[in-house]
């Protein structure tokens, strides 16, 4: 018995570094901001591999899991920049009718079916909004580990806001397939 719990302690000694080893971490990014600002950073996203990279004077400076387009709401592919940033950002297509502070109805396009009576639209919270494209940004949200989302590509939370600090209106954003 003693034997196969130094065995499985064993086992799991050597796995959980293992484990760390994929999770993806990001260093802490404020001492960038004295090394020429926020002027020669870029942000690439690759659709395939389901990652965001910050890129600071050529160097990858951060690296984060993501969650893109879903089949018939692909996010768009090619070279934009960051057009607006909003760190409390609320969509305002998708989310819930809420009436008296209680969902009355969940998950909705407001370009399809009705509004219940006395009912107002909740936009659907995107924390750390970088707008890149039209409707499209980064922001913080669910991921699922597949292309889940609205065309918007979405970030850990601690990861869409350490991106937004990063970078300012401007910014080059990289979306390859």
């Amino acid at each position: 018995m003693k034997t196969l719990l130094f065995r499985f302690a064993r086992g799991a000694a050597l796995a959980v570094p293992l484990f760390l080893a994929q999770c993806t971490t990001i260093p802490e990014l404020g001492a960038l901001a004295d090394q020429g600002g926020t002027s020669q950073r870029r942000i690439v996203v690759n659709l395939g591999e389901q990652k965001a990279r910050l890129y600071h004077q050529g160097k990858l400076v951060a690296v984060s899991p993501i969650s893109s387009g879903r089949e018939g709401k692909r996010s768009p592919v090619g070279r934009f920049s960051v057009v607006e940033k909003d760190p409390d950002h609320r969509s305002s297509l998708y989310g819930n009718y809420v009436r008296d502070g209680k969902v009355v109805k969940e998950n909705i396009d407001v370009r399809k079916g009705g509004r219940p009576p006395g009912s107002k639209f909740e936009g659907v919270p995107m924390p750390y909004f970088l707008r890149f494209s039209g409707a499209y940004g980064l922001h913080a949200g669910r991921l699922p580990g597949y292309p889940a989302s609205s065309g918007c590509i979405r970030l850990p939370k601690r990861q869409a806001k350490r991106f937004y600090d990063a970078v300012r209106v401007g910014t080059p954003v990289v979306v390859q397939r």
